[in-house]
């Protein structure tokens, strides 16, 4: 099981960005399809991003579509999420998660990291 530890998050004001990174221990982190959830306050955990092992497939919530950008790094052991474009209905605690495939991450996860707090001001 791969563990998992993001980080990246922060105050930003509307229309600015950030980039989140998610740094993954052992050796296994380019045989996993990677994904960025989300869970603002009083609400569920969601889907925001997607990408496959190698990184040659993408899919996104349509909420961020256009404004995030999900990449990683396997030589690095990383993902990573860009964000442009922040709205306040982007504050929300960030989560990266591991899973078997991108057809399945959605529903499926093997590991979570710790999370990283987004605080978009209006």
């Amino acid at each position: 099981q791969v563990q998992l530890v993001e980080s990246g998050g922060g105050l930003v004001q509307a229309g600015g960005s950030l980039r989140l990174s998610c740094a993954a221990s052992g050796r296994t982190f380019s045989t996993y399809a990677m994904g960025w959830f989300r869970q603002a306050p009083g609400k569920g955990r969601e889907f925001v991003a997607a990408i496959s092992w190698r990184g040659g497939s993408t899919y996104y919530a349509d909420s961020v579509k256009g404004r995030f950008t999900i990449s990683r790094d396997n030589a690095k052991n990383t993902l990573y999420l860009q964000m442009n474009s922040l709205k306040p209905e982007d504050t929300a605690v960030y989560y990266c998660a591991a899973g078997k495939s991108i057809a399945t991450i959605q529903t499926i996860r093997e590991s979570w990291g710790q999370g990283t707090q987004v605080t978009v001001s209006s």
